[in-house]
């Protein structure tokens, strides 16, 4: 079992959208591997590479309730969006501490590379949906965060900053 540390805010990394992934190897399962036991030792509900460092469009999601349910992604793009958007606290083991309601579409089909390096679709729904696409603006370079007016971000961002110093 491998924990990767996870970049602080505001690492440069965590603001510059993530390369593609030509194919998916065994340097790319290993990091896979790598991502699911740092998003479960957290816990949280997903984890895209560029939180640790890694630039590369590699996320993993599992909302599951047992666990071990984590799906694989590289390259990941929304293909569709629903309409009704679902509220959701979202937070970031970048920006640990703070946390904020985020609306987002509540259902999205997702085009990527899965594990054996096939191009899938998959429709996620709910909190699956929410990780899904707070990744996949990791990859982008974007934060939960930058969802919110630009008052609310700098108070959180602020909050978040007052929460490192006293630790």
């Amino acid at each position: 079992m491998t924990v990767r540390r996870c970049l602080p805010w505001p690492h440069a990394v965590l603001r510059t959208p993530a390369g593609d992934v030509a194919a998916i190897t065994d340097e790319v399962r290993s990091l896979w591997a790598d991502m699911i036991d740092t998003m479960d030792a957290m816990p949280g509900y997903g984890l895209a590479a560029v939180q640790i460092g890694v630039p590369l469009r590699l996320a993993v999601v599992d909302c599951s309730e047992a666990r071990g349910q984590a799906v694989r992604m590289a390259n990941p793009e929304v293909l569709h969006a629903s309409v009704q958007l679902r509220e959701h606290e979202e937070a970031s083991p970048n920006l640990p501490g703070v946390s904020a309601v985020i609306q987002r579409p509540r259902a999205v089909t997702v085009r990527f590379l899965n594990a054996e390096g096939a191009v899938e679709e998959r429709d996620f729904v709910g909190l699956w949906a929410t990780s899904v696409q707070h990744q996949i603006d990791h990859l982008a370079g974007k934060m939960y965060f930058d969802h919110l007016s630009p008052l609310k971000r700098k108070m959180l961002i602020a909050r978040a900053g007052k929460l490192g110093r006293r630790g």
